[in-house]
C-alpha cells in the first residue's frame, strides 16, 4: 500500500511538473533568415532563466510561420518581410492581434560558384532577365542574359515560395511579389542553396547575408548594380547601414501575439530580453543590428502594446526602420 501511494504521489508530481513545463513553453516559428537570431536569443534566454522556460523555434518560412501564427499555434513569428494583406485578414478572422517588431537588417546576397570568373558584378536588370517569369524556358545559359558571358548552363537556386526572402527578392528585382520563374532549385533550407551553388560552376543563388558569411569559403558574393548606378555595391554591414546596398537591403522582424504577451509572462520576458540583447546577438550571428534608438523605440512600442503593422499589407523596398517605428500601425 505504501509503495502504491508513493508511486501515485510520484506520478502526480510528474504530471504537475509536466503541466508546469507546458505552461512555460514559448513557441516560435517562421523565417529561416530570422531563425539564427531567434535561436541565439532563445538559447541565452533559457540560460538566464536556468532552463525554467523552454523556447522552441521552427523553420516553416515566413509564409508558413504566419499560417501557424494566425491560427493561434505560435507565440512569436519570425518574418523576413512584413505581414501581407492576406495574412492580416487571416489573423483578423481568428481574432489574433500582433505587435510588429523590427529586430535587424539583412542584405539579400547574390552568390555564384568560386569557379565563375566572368561575373564581377551584376545589374538589377540582368538579375531580372534571369529570374522574371518570362525567363522560364528561354534563359537557359549565361550567354542568354549577356552575350559577353559564356555558354555555360545557368543553374538557379533560391528560397521557396513560402519564404519572405523569395517575396522580397521578387518584388525588388522583378517588380512584384511571387513573380518568378518556377524552374529553379528551391528550398526553405539555405544550407541546401549553399551546397547547390558551391557544386555547380554555372550556379547562381540568393539568400541572407549571414548564411553567405558562414559559407564564404565555398561561394563568392556578387556586387549588385542598382538601377541608374555606375558601379556595383557589395553586401556588408557598412553598405547596409549607409543605404548604398540597394535594392536588396531590408529590415527583418518578429511578430508577437498580443494575447500571449498579455497572458504569458514568459513571452513578455522573452521579447524584452530579445530587444535588450539584440545589438550584441545580432552581430554574433552576422546580421546588421538596428540603432540603439530603434531598439528603444521598439521596446516602447511593445510596452504600449501597439498592435498592427506599419506597412498595412503592402511591401516597401528600401525602407528605414526609424521611419517604420514612427508610423501608426494598421490592423
Amino acid at each position: 500500500m505504501v509503495v502504491r501511494k508513493s508511486l501515485a504521489l510520484s506520478s502526480l508530481l510528474l504530471a504537475v511538473a509536466g503541466a508546469a513545463h507546458a505552461e512555460t513553453l514559448i513557441k516560435v516559428d517562421g523565417s529561416s533568415t530570422v531563425y539564427p537570431i531567434s535561436e541565439a536569443v532563445g538559447e541565452e534566454f533559457q540560460k538566464a532563466r536556468k532552463n525554467a522556460v523552454k523556447v522552441t523555434i521552427g523553420i516553416s518560412g515566413t509564409g508558413g510561420g504566419f499560417k501557424k501564427f494566425c491560427r493561434g499555434e505560435t507565440d512569436v513569428s519570425n518574418a523576413s518581410r512584413p505581414i501581407s494583406k492576406k495574412e492580416m485578414d487571416a489573423c483578423a478572422q481568428a481574432g489574433i492581434k500582433y505587435i510588429e517588431l523590427p529586430v535587424a537588417y539583412d542584405a539579400i546576397t547574390v552568390v555564384v560558384n568560386n569557379d565563375n570568373a566572368w561575373l564581377k558584378e551584376v545589374k538589377v536588370e540582368e538579375l531580372k532577365a534571369m529570374w522574371e517569369p518570362a525567363a522560364q524556358g528561354k534563359i537557359a545559359k549565361w550567354s542568354d542574359v549577356n552575350p559577353a558571358w559564356p555558354d555555360q548552363p545557368l543553374a538557379l537556386y533560391g528560397p521557396g515560395a513560402d519564404s519572405g526572402t523569395f517575396d522580397y527578392f521578387t518584388d525588388a528585382i522583378n517588380g512584384k511579389e511571387k513573380a518568378s520563374r518556377g524552374d529553379f532549385t528551391a528550398s526553405e533550407d539555405d544550407n541546401v542553396l549553399v551546397q547547390g551553388v558551391s557544386r555547380n560552376k554555372g550556379g547562381l543563388g540568393y539568400f541572407g547575408l549571414a548564411y553567405y558569411l558562414e559559407s564564404k569559403a565555398k561561394l563568392r558574393a556578387v556586387p549588385v548594380v542598382a538601377k541608374g548606378a555606375a558601379a556595383g555595391v557589395a553586401p556588408g554591414f557598412d553598405t547596409v547601414m549607409d543605404g548604398s546596398y540597394q535594392p536588396l537591403a531590408r529590415p527583418i522582424f518578429i511578430y508577437v501575439s498580443a494575447r500571449a504577451a498579455a497572458e504569458k509572462p514568459e513571452v513578455r520576458e522573452f521579447v524584452e530580453y530579445y530587444l535588450r540583447n539584440a545589438p550584441q546577438l545580432v552581430k554574433e550571428v552576422k546580421y546588421v543590428p538596428l540603432s540603439t534608438a530603434d531598439y528603444t523605440h521598439g521596446m516602447n512600442n511593445f510596452a504600449k502594446g501597439k498592435t498592427g503593422t506599419a506597412f498595412g499589407g503592402t511591401p516597401e523596398v528600401g525602407i528605414k526602420v526609424a521611419e517604420l517605428l514612427k508610423r501608426d500601425p494598421k490592423e
